[in-house]
């Protein structure tokens, strides 16, 4: 099996196929949903999405980092991270595809 990248527009396009919008349509709607998401994060809310997973922001604090190619110290600032957890039955059918 090769390692594809999907798109969004091959998102929107499986839209179409599936539920017989129209392109405009469907390319709308994933948009919406897309930045419904992205604003949740934004304001640290957690995203559950039943049957694929759970999005979370985590908050990281500062601490010391060494630069892998030279050795030398350097401070990492704090920030925050969007983690995914994937739900019980997208891993076992990730797991499955092997």
């Amino acid at each position: 099996m090769s390692n594809q990248t999907v798109t969004r527009v091959e998102l929107s396009d499986a839209i179409v196929r599936e539920v017989g919008l129209t392109r405009q349509e469907s390319g709308d709607i994933l948009d919406r949903v897309l930045d419904l998401i992205g604003k949740s994060l934004e304001h640290e809310n957690e995203v559950k999405l039943s049957r694929f997973g759970n999005f979370v922001v985590r908050k990281k604090s500062a601490r010391a980092g060494r630069n892998p190619k030279t050795g030398v110290e350097a401070k990492i600032s704090a920030r925050r991270v969007v983690t995914f957890k994937p739900s019980p039955l997208l891993k076992s059918a990730v797991e499955s595809e092997e």
